[in-house]
């Protein structure tokens, strides 16, 4: 049976394609699971069947969400490498979601010159990526302490997902997200933060970040093929302090939040939002 059910699917993926098929990440972006069997990634569609026996799709345990409100962020990175340095195959995922004081925070290859002027606002080195952002409150952090290979996904797919959560929440308000190629994170168009036109690549000597506000941040590390750190969603927040960096190490770089849209949210209300995103995405 596997060896005709494989061959037939062989000869329908190559004639009609992963997009025709319904397969959006077919391939080395994560394992894919048909009718109770694991097709390995990354393996040649035509040798599926006839190399690699059928084994039984496993489940997901359920993801743990802990609203864990106001938080220093110091503590909260140190719990998180703990968690992350003790768990086991089994240890069901998490998410956390937080609000932090404020403080500045730096990636490992973040760069001093992006700290501007931070005044009184600490500055916090970070196993994360990227460069120097800023937490503070009326910011939803949300921090997904996940296994991607018992997911079956890598960091480039995490990413994808992460984002796309941001997206779909913002949608739920009207507000348009968007992707910046070289510059990960959620962005809005100032002058128009409801239209959905794609937004255009740039052009050659053309600055991709013009006419755009940053409303959501992404740093993670992968240890052990498991997460930690997340993605911070700006909601109600002062952003004066943004004007002391450059975020992400974007000079000039501006940052938005809801509120600079007309959308009011009170931060329980987002924090549940996202999570509710993000769980259905990384399960």
């Amino acid at each position: 049976f596997w060896q005709v059910f494989g061959l037939r699917f062989a000869g329908a993926f190559k004639q009609a394609g992963p997009s025709s098929l319904g397969f959006a990440y077919l391939g080395a972006r994560e394992a894919l699971c048909l009718g109770g069997a694991v097709l390995p990634p990354a393996i040649p569609t035509a040798r599926i069947a006839l190399h690699h026996a059928p084994a039984f799709c496993l489940k997901q345990p359920a993801m743990r969400v802990l609203t864990l409100n106001r938080q220093d962020h110091a503590q909260t990175e140190q719990q998180m490498r703990r968690f992350t340095a003790s768990r086991s195959a089994d240890t069901p995922d998490e998410l956390w979601l937080v609000e932090h004081e404020a403080v500045y925070t730096q990636g490992l290859a973040g760069r001093d010159q992006h700290v501007l002027h931070p005044g009184s606002i600490p500055v916090m080195r970070t196993e994360r990526g990227g460069q120097v952002t800023f937490h503070g409150p009326g910011q939803v952090v949300a921090y997904p302490l996940v296994d991607l290979r018992r997911l079956g996904i890598y960091v480039k797919e995490f990413v994808f997902r992460l984002e796309q959560s941001v997206i779909d929440l913002l949608a739920e308000y009207g507000v348009t997200g968007h992707r910046v190629r070289t510059a990960p994170g959620i962005y809005v168009r100032f002058n128009d933060p409801f239209g959905h036109a794609i937004l255009p690549p740039a052009e050659p000597g053309q600055d991709a970040l013009a006419g755009l506000g940053k409303i959501a941040a992404l740093g993670i590390k992968v240890s052990r093929h498991c997460s930690y750190h997340g993605i911070a969603l700006n909601v109600d927040m002062d952003l004066e302090p943004f004007s002391r960096i450059d975020p992400c190490g974007y000079a000039g770089l501006k940052t938005v939040d809801l509120r600079s849209f007309g959308v009011e949210l009170p931060w329980d209300e987002a924090a549940a939002g996202l999570s509710r995103q993000l769980t259905r995405r990384l399960r």
